[in-house]
């Protein structure tokens, strides 16, 4: 009796111990990996958006790209919605590109949010995450400044004013 409970203890730690290492190495490797930083190309991807056209990220080149990452249950994404779309207006012909990316929501969800703030950019979802996971983010919403020659200019996280999208669009204008 005694050598099958010392068997199930040495199991059970044994189980805690491996559980513990695999956290440590998985929270080690998260923080090291590969973000996509200022001054890089960005990563290409195809998306397609709620029209169903197919979005290229290096299709855009020669134009600034405002990439910006959210969700329809992200309150600061549901206030910068409109500050983008009206910038967007602005920009659209003088060079600049609004390139949305909802994270894994369903295509009801995203289309309802389209139309009650009526937006007017290609928006489209990442339903695998790995355009997400490809530009490293983790906190939403996550906004990239992409230029012409297709390099990341500036990376944002959290809400932007107005003010703060038009001087971003400003700063990509080709």
């Amino acid at each position: 009796m005694k050598k099958r409970r010392l068997i199930m203890r040495s199991i059970i730690l044994a189980v805690l111990v491996a559980a513990v290492a695999y956290t440590l190495y998985a929270n080690f490797m998260k923080d090291h990996a590969q973000k996509v930083s200022v001054g890089k190309q960005a990563p290409d991807f195809v998306l397609t958006d709620m029209q169903g056209n197919k979005h290229r990220l290096s299709d855009y080149k020669g134009q600034g790209v405002f990439l910006n990452f959210w969700g329809t249950w992200c309150p600061p994404c549901k206030k910068e919605m409109p500050y983008i779309n009206n910038q967007y207006h602005q920009f659209k012909d003088q060079g600049v590109q609004v390139l949305s990316v909802d994270i894994q929501e369903s295509e009801l969800a995203v289309n309802q949010f389209i139309e009650r703030y009526k937006l007017d950019f290609p928006v489209m979802i990442d339903t695998n995450k790995e355009v997400m996971t490809a530009y490293g983010i983790d906190q939403l919403p996550a906004t990239f400044l992409i230029d012409k020659d297709g390099k990341v200019v500036k990376y944002t996280t959290g809400e932007m004013t107005e003010n703060m999208v038009r001087q971003y669009m400003e700063k990509i204008k080709p």
